[in-house]
């Protein structure tokens, strides 16, 4: 059981990883937070009463105080970051104690674990704001999704951001191969099919390929051609909490696990080339995706059909225009120019992605 006491936000820990403050004198609760500690990647400082000097008190980014111990804490300065720890389910006289020693949060073990354990956790990676993460999708077969997917992320990269470049579709030739990088070292998502819960963001980052300034999970060579929907949802989770960007090249089939890879984006790209067919199949995609995201635009790709521009098909399916993506041979064959999408930043492809990320991320407010 985890409860709010108050309405105060955790400490600012954005790029502050630091050491959670354990407060008991209780052996088993201290065996339990240690153990946990533990699971979540960090080192806590342990003391029976409030600590000398009290600026450990303070600059600790979470205290966790053992129900044993609130009277000794009961005359420290007030913070935010206390969380109350104890067993008694039943202990209604739980609540008037965390009031006293102002606490944020009651929590009760074994109930509440995964919730401390998550907490934890964002102490030890510093968590900040979470990644901008962008989802492109193909409105037809042959859209070009795939290419402006790596170019947004290599725009990214070159821009300075924290970049990280997820490919969603098993069937689509592996985005390590568009960016030329299919022999680099490092995981694929079939090393992450039995993730559960939570994967931690720095070990996920370092464990990816590293290609142009970027890393990128994609997929291997084998048969694997399914992620459980469970290990998307960490994987993306742990991506996001590095903050920075995520691009994500989407499948146009909806499953459970693309669903898990929609519920994580800020916003999608639909990719459209301007053909009365092409609008049709993408109106059939949308009302799908429309389903999970709400916030879907569309990028729009020439050269138009008669009777078509970039206004009218986003008038036709009904969506905001994010833009027209240009025409050029890096977007419609990528393999022959022998560099990734975008990466020489010039020329018509580079400057929509550099024009898409300024508008976006001061629509965002900025990133971590």
């Amino acid at each position: 059981m985890a409860g709010t006491v108050t309405h105060d936000p955790p400490p600012d820990t954005a790029g502050r990883p630091g050491r959670p403050l354990i407060i008991t004198e209780d052996a088993g609760l201290l065996d339990d937070l240690l153990r946990l500690c533990a699971a979540a990647g960090a080192t806590p400082e342990v003391h029976h009463g409030v600590p000398e000097p009290r600026g450990t008190w303070e600059a600790a980014p979470l205290v966790l105080v053992g129900d044993d111990a609130t009277r000794r804490v009961r005359g420290a300065a007030r913070r935010r970051g206390v969380v109350l720890v104890g067993r008694d389910q039943d202990d209604s006289g739980v609540w008037k104690r965390a009031v006293e020693i102002g606490a944020d949060h009651v929590l009760m073990l074994p109930d509440g674990e995964q919730w401390l354990v998550d907490r934890i956790a964002d102490v030890a990676e510093g968590v900040g704001r979470p990644a901008l993460t962008v989802g492109v999708i193909g409105g037809r077969g042959g859209a070009g999704a795939s290419t402006l997917a790596c170019a947004l992320a290599v725009t990214s990269a070159r821009e300075g951001l924290r970049t990280l470049l997820v490919d969603a579709d098993p069937l689509g030739g592996g985005l390590d191969v568009l960016l030329g990088g299919e022999t680099a070292e490092g995981l694929r998502w079939p090393a992450f099919a039995a993730s559960r819960g939570r994967v931690g963001g720095g070990a996920l980052e370092e464990s990816l390929p590293r290609l142009h300034s970027l890393r990128v999970l994609s997929w291997d060579r084998g048969d694997c051609v399914a992620i459980p929907p469970p290990a998307v949802r960490a994987v993306l989770a742990a991506a996001r909490r590095r903050g920075g960007t995520v691009v994500v090249d989407l499948p146009r089939r909806l499953d459970d696990g693309v669903a898990e890879a929609l519920a994580q984006l800020d916003l999608a790209l639909l990719v459209v080339p301007a053909e009365l067919r092409a609008v049709a199949a993408a109106g059939r995609v949308a009302s799908a995706v429309g389903m999970v995201l709400r916030d879907l635009r569309v990028a729009v790709r020439g050269p138009y059909a008669p009777g078509l521009d970039d206004r009218e098909v986003a008038r036709l399916l009904g969506l905001p225009l994010a833009g027209e993506v240009p025409v050029e041979s890096g977007l419609l064959r990528p393999y022959e120019t022998g560099k990734p999408p975008g990466a020489a930043g010039r020329g018509p492809l580079a400057r929509f992605c550099k024009g898409f990320w300024e508008r976006t991320l001061v629509e965002a407010g900025g990133v971590a």
